[in-house]
């Protein structure tokens, strides 16, 4: 069974919007038709069969003037929303004959009887009233353009819509926007985020409409007992989500405290949000830095500001009616995340240590632990709430950083796979509600196994840290010591470090090369006259290092100003004479 809406223009020279959602509430079509033409061979492929095709325009127009009795009856329960519907009669030339509305119906072979029952039906909705209902708003949502609205406060308006709309991915009964995009609903957010013009923003309004009206299609399928059907055939009608009994408007005359106006924060934060990526792009490179200096072994470090139309959604997040955060802008701590993805379980408490050590962490939710306390496998991620450290503020290399929060989620490859499959099929409605126990069993299995592995990985890793014999040199003509040949070595150099990345081994075999060092003996007798306790206590090591940073450390202690000197060494010459400082003891 499809559900088709569509926002149907009143005039014949402007877009009407078109979406399409299957029987379990995925959408499967968006798109905006110009003529009646066009309409009929869009959603001709949709309502072959069982259909509900629920459209914003007048079906049945008989009074000669004024309001429908269906106007006049919903008017009374929602226009103290501002959601009053505009008054049709057939004084009007639109409505003088057969309206469009029933046209197209009937081009569709479509029954216009509310009541009916019959597998393929056409009926009148009107989006304004019904997302009163659906999301409980205090007025209608102002993204329809009006003197005095700009194109920001627009947008806005719009995205908190969007944002609603994907809320209701978990509602009953759900809408999924993004399981499959091919419909393009990732493209029309988009749109709505990147708009420079008023017209482009009344572009894709007429398509989220459509969305509106066909998830109404659905919800009066679904929740007959939950729908208002104002008038009747005879006169014309209106089907909408009944509005709760408990609602009340927002006081007229003024807004809600900025502190409760989701649009608000919305539209604040898309006037940020190209700066924050500015700042994701500044949190990324100050993390990887840090892990990078202190040899830490990882897989990825990855960041991004919160799209706009995600922030909208989570500010409009709701339980009991009430909205979650009452300050948007200030409770969301996700407005900018990094993640760092490691290779074993270690590595991720090595990487909350460093970080704890060179930045501020003001706050620290070990998600992993929590699930397990609740007696069960699942989710396990260590998610930081981090800022800059006293010392970075006053750096004007961290200028953009200032002030600013960013949360970084830290899992191993393992979790990652796990979290992120979980997320696209369970969080994205691919799984019929008759298979949800048996998926959330094997979802289950699967994160319990997956523990294991870890476990297993991080034995593999520990076995191989012990002292292994000296691998023969290469002679494969190429003068430096092999970055394998250096694992190895170094791997019994220094048996209680952790491994560092790959190409880590690579630019530490370049930097011993223009030491002149050719051979893994040279290296030896290098480092033999090293001080490793003391160097350890001048370091004073508050996590782990891994062995690159080590031999690093070593290389410092014993040429000093020379190994700061080397070409390789150019890019951190000034961080590598303040370690070296620290070694003197200066």
């Amino acid at each position: 069974m499809h559900f088709v809406g569509l926002d149907l223009a009143w005039g014949e020279r402007k877009p009407t919007g078109i979406a399409v959602l299957d029987d379990e509430g995925h959408l499967v079509h968006l798109s905006a038709a110009q003529d009646d033409d066009e309409i009929v061979a869009a959603v001709a492929p949709y309502v072959e069969d069982e259909c509900v095709v629920a459209i914003d325009a007048p079906l049945v127009v008989t009074n000669a003037t004024g309001n429908r009795p269906a106007e006049a009856a919903l008017n009374r329960d929602f226009a103290r929303f501002d959601a009053g519907a505009h008054p049709v009669n057939t004084g009007k030339p639109e409505f003088r004959d057969q309206p469009r509305g029933a046209r197209v119906a009937a081009r569709l072979g479509l029954d216009m009887n509310p009541r009916s029952g019959r597998a393929r039906r056409a009926i009148e909705v009107y989006p304004h009233a019904a997302t009163i209902a659906l999301f409980r708003l205090g007025r209608t949502l102002k993204y329809k353009h009006k003197p005095g609205r700009d194109l920001e406060y627009l947008r806005g308006e719009l995205l908190v819509l969007l944002g609603r709309l994907e809320g209701l991915a978990t509602a009953d009964p759900p809408l999924h926007l993004e399981a499959d995009d091919t419909a393009g609903w990732r493209a029309l957010r988009t749109a709505v985020e990147e708009a420079t013009t008023k017209s482009e923003l009344r572009r894709v309004e007429d398509q989220v409409d459509a969305v509106v009206c066909a998830h109404v299609a659905r919800y009066a399928t679904r929740r007959p007992e939950q729908t208002t059907t104002y008038g009747d055939l005879e006169t014309g009608y209106i089907v909408t989500p009944t509005l709760p009994d408990d609602l009340e408007p927002t006081p007229r005359g003024r807004r809600e405290p900025a502190t409760h106006d989701a649009a608000a924060a919305v539209r604040e934060y898309a006037e940020q949000q190209p700066a924050l990526r500015e700042v994701a792009d500044g949190f990324v490179d100050l993390v990887t830095a840090i892990l990078d200096d202190a040899g830490i072994n990882y897989l990825s470090v990855g960041g991004r500001a919160k799209g706009v139309a995600s922030f909208a959604a989570k500010a409009a997040r709701t339980d009991g009616g009430r909205p979650v955060y009452l300050d948007p802008l200030r409770e969301i701590t996700d407005q900018i995340g990094i993640r760092v993805i490691t290779y074993v379980h270690s590595d991720v408490q090595a990487v909350v240590e460093l970080l704890d050590d060179q930045v501020v962490v003001l706050d620290d939710r070990d998600m992993g632990r929590e699930t397990a306390n609740e007696g069960r496998f699942g989710y396990a991620s260590r998610h930081l709430l981090i800022s800059l450290d006293p010392a970075r503020e006053g750096q004007p290399a961290y200028e953009a950083l200032r002030g600013r929060q960013a949360q970084v989620q830290i899992r191993t490859v393992l979790q990652h796979a796990w979290a992120e499959f979980e997320h696209d099929i369970r969080y994205k409605g691919t799984i019929p509600d008759e298979h949800v126990p048996d998926f959330d069993r094997r979802f289950t299995l699967a994160a319990g196994l997956l523990e294991l592995a870890d476990r297993e990985f991080s034995t593999i890793r520990d076995r191989l840290r012990e002292p292994m014999a000296e691998p023969e040199e290469s002679g494969d003509g190429d003068p430096r010591i092999s970055p394998r040949e250096l694992a190895a070595y170094l791997a019994g150099q220094y048996a209680a470090a952790g491994w560092s990345r790959t190409d880590h081994y690579a630019w530490i075999a370049d930097l011993v090369l223009e030491l002149g060092i050719t051979s893994l003996t040279e290296l030896g007798d290098a480092l033999a006259s090293v001080d490793e306790d003391l160097l350890a206590q001048r370091m004073d090591y508050r996590y782990p290092p891994g062995a690159v940073r080590r031999l690093d450390d070593a290389l410092l202690w014993e040429y000093g100003d020379t190994y700061v000197d080397l070409r390789g060494n150019a890019h951190r010459s000034g961080a590598l004479r303040a370690r070296l400082a620290r070694m003197r003891g200066d």
